[in-house]
């Protein structure tokens, strides 16, 4: 499978996103609190710091003790709970003076039972025919639903995103749920905002199917498919083909300037469908390593880092627990602070070539190439429980190259060990 990009590279090709659930990153769940994270998550390696929703919550219809982040009372403060806008702002700020942008959570599509606007402007929700709010979808019932047909509804929203921009000088949005929003709105959204300052766009969607224009409003989509694909490829001992066809089939649908974000865990994933080592098991690390090194932005959950090997509460308080150095944190600032350097692993870039490449054991390892110029990285990925030796067969490359994780010289004309469940990086 050859693979030639055919995009230029944007402003935020090299870069990476770290997810934040400020709730449960610290036992106090604070701005005031996460601050003192910053330094080490620079030193990581770590770009954009993405904080799930900092909004007030709704008390009325909420889910556990605490409710939903994502069923706002308000667009325009910030959840007592986390501090104040002010302790926010120098939060931002302090995440500024270490080199780091800050993008946060926006729930566009739905707010909580409390709205201020509930009040204020009720026309601004879909109604029942009794003129009551409803959920937008089925098991939702703490969040009722917003109406894009409303004009007044959209210049308030867009009024609501431009506040965090100016008060709090944040760089972008995750936009949850970005496809159960008019895709006009976000495209309306996005030429009001950037006019204001360059923002970082991550929508909540997958470039699949129906949701796949909405590519054109924002800089990165999810990747659920592929999650979809290598988490069914580890758990039923599928052959590695499977792979190659989801990434052949997302390549195919990419005719602009978008990237994907590829992760093994999130929040939702975390906290519904289990940690990465239950979905992935010993493919997990590989599957990180996959994630910094393939065509698009890594994206990394709160204490993943440890790694946390549990599922995090959604409702309610479940305190991560930090203790000392966190096991892989030099493993993610190594595969990170690599892909900053080595331009071969810009996102979405004509210059760079992305093939996939024949190994002696085809069956077991998934390897492939990353290249521009004379610059190139190859990717091994043992997806078995079994150590392996093997030839690199491809006369597209060889020569001398280095070991990312052991800074030992090798040829690709030589025979390679990999462990079970190893994964191997050579660069030049």
């Amino acid at each position: 499978m050859a693979i030639t990009d055919t995009l230029v590279s944007g402003p935020y090709a090299d870069t990476n996103i770290y997810e934040v659930n400020l709730r449960q990153y610290t036992a106090e769940g604070t701005f005031t609190a996460f601050a003192a994270h910053v330094p080490r998550l620079k030193d990581m390696g770590v770009e954009i710091i993405w904080f799930m929703p900092v909004t007030p919550i709704s008390v009325k219809n909420r889910k556990g003790t605490l409710g939903s982040y994502y069923a706002c009372s308000s667009y325009v403060q910030t959840n007592p709970e986390y501090g104040t806008l002010d302790e926010f702002k120098q939060l931002v700020q302090l995440i500024h003076d270490h080199g780091m942008k800050v993008i946060i959570d926006w729930v566009a599509n739905h707010t909580g039972w409390d709205h201020e606007w509930t009040v204020a402007h009720p026309e601004y929700y879909n109604t029942n025919a009794d003129g009551s709010f409803k959920p937008p979808v089925e098991n939702w019932e703490d969040v009722i639903h917003l109406n894009f047909n409303n004009p007044a509804l959209r210049t308030a929203m867009i009024e609501a995103m431009k506040f965090w921009v100016e008060e709090c000088n944040i760089d972008g949005f995750r936009c949850d749920m970005a496809m159960l929003v008019p895709l006009d709105f976000w495209m309306e959204a996005r030429k009001e905002l950037d006019a204001v300052g360059t923002l970082f766009w991550l929508g909540e969607f997958d470039q699949w199917g129906s949701d796949e224009p909405y590519a054109s409003a924002f800089d990165v989509s999810y990747s659920w498919h592929w999650m979809h694909v290598s988490e069914t490829f580890y758990k039923h001992k599928q052959r590695v083909y499977v792979l190659d066809n989801a990434l052949t089939a997302y390549q195919s649908k990419q005719p602009y300037k978008h990237m994907r974000a590829f992760f093994t865990s999130n929040h939702d994933e975390n906290s519904w469908n289990g940690t990465e080592y239950e979905k992935y098991g010993d493919a997990a690390l590989p599957l990180a390593v996959f994630s910094c090194m393939w065509n698009g932005i890594p994206l990394i959950y709160s204490g993943q880092e440890l790694p946390n090997q549990k599922r995090l509460q959604f409702f309610d308080k479940d305190e991560i627990k930090w203790k000392g150095t966190p096991k892989l944190h030099n493993f993610y600032k190594t595969l990170l602070t690599f892909r900053k350097q080595h331009p071969a692993l810009k996102a979405a870039d004509r210059r760079v070539i992305t093939w996939r490449i024949s190994t002696s054991d085809n069956e077991h390892l998934f390897s492939f190439v990353r290249k521009v110029s004379n610059r190139e990285v190859v990717t091994i990925l043992n997806f078995s429980d079994t150590k392996i030796k093997f030839q690199i067969n491809d006369t597209r490359i060889g020569g001398g190259y280095t070991d990312l994780f052991t800074d030992k010289a090798h040829s690709l004309a030589e025979t390679f060990s990999i462990p079970a469940w190893g994964y191997m990086v050579l660069h030049k």
